[in-house]
């Protein structure tokens, strides 16, 4: 069985696949009950590919969700439905369908569609489809359900059972059910907990608070290729062109009718070179020569390398086994024509911009740069380059702040300096707001008398909150000025980097046009114990390598005080220990964060 699908449940899941008209849904009919008789309680889990509605127009039910309600949930004294609007780009994620099934209720989920995910499935095939066979090229394919007229090439080692012997079948799924071993439950990623303090904002609360005053910027620009980068795509890129264009050779060789039974030897017609067309229609037992890339003749549909053939005489012999088809790269299997190429809120690298250029763009729209103002407030702040004094320190969260902010694709106004004062401040943040669509302040907003910014704050904006269950970084304000958004961030130069990666960073996400955007944790093995709290979210600098076992481990920088931005410089991620923990042992899972991105 392939490893790739990691089951979050504790329970067997066995996916249906096959090509439309086979009869998938025919089977489970039958199956179903027949499992059932056996005492096998189970889930169905189907994919759609249609908008689908499980409601009537006019039920209470349906009017409520359709004025607003996310989610609704009716009950009866014999069944309850949980119906969520969730609208996604590209097909609903299997692994959070499954968390939402009721397992302690379930012995075995079967799962109809997802044809292309990586999870354990038995293929259900017709000869009359006229479809490919799908285990070939899917190693996650235990077993093959297929009728008499289907040919298994002759070196295949698949379970086969008979698709219209559905006691047959059950069989497979019974003995599968009874030998499934659970893997160990893996931990559940961090910052999805809500606080058990009750005191402050968790984490996750913080995030959603300032989501949801986010608004993407409205303004687009038309840019060249060569000035997209960093840059976000305003419209979805519609391809013009099949890409390939043309069915084509995915290697030099000989390109030839592979359809059984094959000639001792093949007459060579001529050669194909990228760039040009073969003029006429290969026979059987014709070939030609061909190079990468070459449009594959009409009547020819497999390609044998160069390597792999023997050419004398103007006749070809094949050495080795040959499969239909191979070799071969079909026009617009990578993009069709009239297919999303890149989706709008793409944020363009080097691949995007090479994607788009492959496809012709010259030119396209792409979002506004988001416009940042930051400023420090604090007397005991100093500029670089001047002389410091007695009691202070020189500034440094400007310096990080507008480095990452520009690594997100912003334009940054420096305002500098504040002094600590009522007026000074107020002048500040009123001006900013006026030029920017963030700002960001650092240092003010802890819970010292000479702490200004939450009262002008409160004076001429909002204030949302100001307080998040973490360390380093627990005093974190946000609010509004207007229509700019403000993040208050601590004076600390290490909670600073750290509350703009978790906060700031997915709200200029967010603005500048990736609305979906998510921090990308990775499962590490802690090589020694994480402290925390319960009930807080502790982030501590790591250090992330791949071990000799093939993982990634972690370990800490060393001491953890928040004004040593020496252990940001060490570090190559955060090591984030969640609310419900109190410490991870050595040897335990912990998710880290890399921030290779902005730091």
């Amino acid at each position: 069985m392939s490893t790739a699908f990691n089951n979050p449940l504790s329970i067997p899941v066995l996916g249906f696949c096959a090509y439309s008209g086979t009869g998938k849904t025919t089977l489970l009919k039958q199956l179903i009950p027949t499992l059932n008789q056996r005492g096998l309680r189970l889930a169905v889990l189907k994919h759609a590919h249609h908008n689908f509605d499980v409601d009537i127009p006019g039920k209470d039910s349906y009017e409520m969700r359709k004025a607003g309600a996310r989610q609704m949930l009716v009950a009866s004294h014999v069944r309850w439905a949980l119906m969520t609007e969730d609208a996604v780009d590209g097909d609903p994620d299997l692994i959070h369908l499954l968390q939402q099934l009721e397992q302690d209720k379930i012995d075995l989920v079967l799962v109809e569609g997802f044809k292309k995910l990586a999870l354990p499935k038995i293929e259900l095939h017709r000869e009359a489809v006229g479809k490919p066979l799908i285990f070939s090229d899917d190693p996650n394919i235990l077993a093959i359900a297929c009728c008499d007229d289907t040919q298994l090439p002759s070196d295949a080692t698949i379970t086969k059972l008979d698709i219209n012997n559905v006691a047959q079948i059950a069989d497979y799924v019974e003995q599968y059910a009874q030998n499934y071993q659970a893997k160990p439950q893996v931990r559940p990623l961090p910052l999805q907990q809500l606080s058990s303090s009750g005191a402050f904002l968790s984490v996750r609360q913080g995030l959603e608070n300032i989501l949801t005053q986010v608004t993407p910027v409205a303004e687009n620009e038309t840019v060249s290729l060569d000035d997209a980068e960093n840059r976000v795509l305003a419209a979805d890129a519609i391809s013009p062109v099949d890409v390939p264009q043309h069915t084509n050779s995915a290697m030099d060789g000989f390109a030839f009718c592979g359809a059984e039974p094959l000639p001792e030897s093949f007459e060579v017609m001529g050669e194909v070179r990228a760039g040009y067309q073969y003029q006429g229609v290969l026979q059987a037992g014709q070939a030609v020569r061909i190079m990468t890339g070459a449009p594959v003749p009409a009547g020819a549909d497999t390609v044998q390398p160069r390597e792999n053939a023997q050419e004398q005489n103007g006749r070809m012999t094949l050495d080795g086994r040959i499969k239909v088809g191979q070799n071969v790269r079909l026009a617009g299997e990578d993009i069709a024509k009239g297919a999303v190429a890149l989706a709008a809120g793409s944020r363009l690298g080097a691949a995007e911009q090479g994607l788009l250029a492959s496809l012709g763009f010259a030119e396209f729209a792409v979002k506004r740069r988001p416009v940042v103002a930051v400023f420090s407030s604090g007397d005991e702040v100093c500029q670089p380059g001047t002389a410091l004094k007695t009691n202070c320190i020189y500034d440094s969260n400007r310096y990080t702040i507008k480095s990452m902010a520009r690594r997100l694709g912003c334009e940054v106004i420096d305002l500098g300096i504040i002094e600590d004062s009522e007026a000074a401040l107020t002048e500040a943040l009123a001006g900013a707001a006026q030029q920017a669509d963030m700002v960001i302040s650092s240092g003010g907003v802890s819970v010292g008398n000479a702490d200004y910014i939450k009262k002008v704050l409160a004076a001429i904006g909002e204030i949302h909150f100001w307080r998040i269950d973490m360390r380093p970084g627990r005093p974190l304000a946000f609010g509004k000025i207007n229509n700019a958004l403000f993040f208050g961030l601590p004076g600390n130069p290490v909670a600073t980097m750290v509350a703009f990666l978790m906060f700031v960073q997915p709200a200029l996400r967010k603005l500048a046009g990736e609305p979906t955007w998510q921090p990308q944790m990775l499962p590490a093995v802690a090589d020694e114990m994480f402290r925390s709290r319960q009930g807080r979210t502790e982030f501590n600098r790591g250090i992330a390598t791949l071990g000799a076992d093939g993982k990634l481990h972690v370990k800490s920088t060393g001491s953890q005080g928040s004004g040593m931005l020496s252990s940001m410089v060490k570090a190559n991620c955060l090591v984030i220990v969640g609310e419900p923990d109190e410490r991870i042992e050595a040897g335990e899972t912990v998710y880290i964060l890399p921030f290779a991105e902005l730091l």
